[in-house]
């Protein structure tokens, strides 16, 4: 699963890792995590760039899941291009079937799109016209270890926002 930080800031003078959410963000994530659970879309670890609104996006995605999975800051997430975020999934143990990644554009949804090769036209289609913030990808794959994940080598299952789930605008 690929999320997109929620909504942040930008005051004047503050470096872009330090961001934080704004009230947008920070009522969105929540919608998110809440959608997570009721979908039983339950990662068993959550890698998360170190920028402050990925951080803040988890930590009001992760309440509202029946358990707190584990998560680990990964610095190489941070203005990670999509080489790289999949270079960091094929790293997970291969004891982790399910993988959420929260990080940030243009290289979630460039490792979106490259790993997709089938799935849900309607989902790929609102995947390829905007992955706002709060955007969340959820790929199948039919592999048994996260090296062989690679391009066109998943299956869309669904791609939604808080504005598809009813909860506000996208951004």
């Amino acid at each position: 699963m690929l999320l997109r930080h929620a909504k942040s800031n930008w005051p004047e003078g503050m470096a872009d890792r330090d961001r934080p959410l704004a009230s947008r963000g920070r009522e969105a994530a929540p919608v998110m995590g809440r959608y997570l659970a009721e979908e039983l879309l339950l990662p068993e670890l959550v890698l998360v760039s170190p920028a402050r609104r990925t951080a803040e996006t988890w930590e009001l995605v992760a309440p509202m899941l029946p358990d707190r999975p584990p998560s680990r800051i990964e610095p190489r997430i941070y203005e990670a291009p999509s080489q790289r975020l999949l270079q960091v999934a094929q790293e997970v143990e291969p004891a982790v079937r399910t993988l959420l990644l929260i990080g940030h554009n243009p290289g979630l949804e460039e490792l979106a799109a490259a790993l997709t090769s089938h799935g849900d036209r309607y989902a790929a289609a609102r995947m390829s016209q905007k992955y706002p913030t709060c955007g969340l990808a959820v790929l199948d794959f039919e592999i048994e270890d996260w090296r062989d994940l690679g391009p066109r080598s998943g299956r869309l299952d669904r791609f939604v926002t808080p504005a598809s789930l009813g909860e506000g605008p996208d951004a």
